[in-house]
């Protein structure tokens, strides 16, 4: 795995994380996003980023700023930034890998569902997919 290093083609035109393409996915510590990135290595995922919780909260979740203040975002992405923000402040890492040609939603969701991840988005081409969904409280 390869440290994670937030490039523009992750953002939208606005400034707000958007990785189209790939999979935002975070797990509770460092141990258990190193285990995930090393099982979806062995399924024959490569190029897979591992961002600490610092660097999640530094390039991730500071571009979001004050984007929807003082009237709610139209899209989910403010939402889910906020929800990756309150994961990240916990202290989980985050794996950032690309989608396949043959992925779906379902199938990425299979992928890590044993993984143990906390929270993952699929960021697709003007719609974000929740494959592991938040608990409900």
């Amino acid at each position: 795995m390869k440290p994670f290093a937030l490039t523009p083609e992750m953002t939208s035109a606005g400034g707000t994380f958007y990785p189209t393409g790939h999979v935002f996915a975070l797990f509770a510590d460092d141990a258990a996003a190193q285990a995930a990135g090393d099982a979806l290595q062995l399924q024959g995922r490569s190029d897979i980023a591992h961002a600490t919780p610092q660097a999640v909260l530094q390039h991730v979740v500071r571009p979001l700023g004050d984007a929807d203040t003082p009237l709610p975002s139209v899209g989910a992405e403010g939402v889910i930034v906020r929800r990756i923000a309150d994961l990240a402040s916990q202290g989980s890492h985050a794996l950032l890998l690309p989608a396949g040609d043959d992925d779906s939603p379902e199938s990425l969701a299979q992928a890590l569902a044993p993984l143990d991840a906390q929270a993952a988005f699929y960021y697709r081409r003007l719609v974000i997919e929740e494959l592991i969904p938040a608990p409900v409280p």
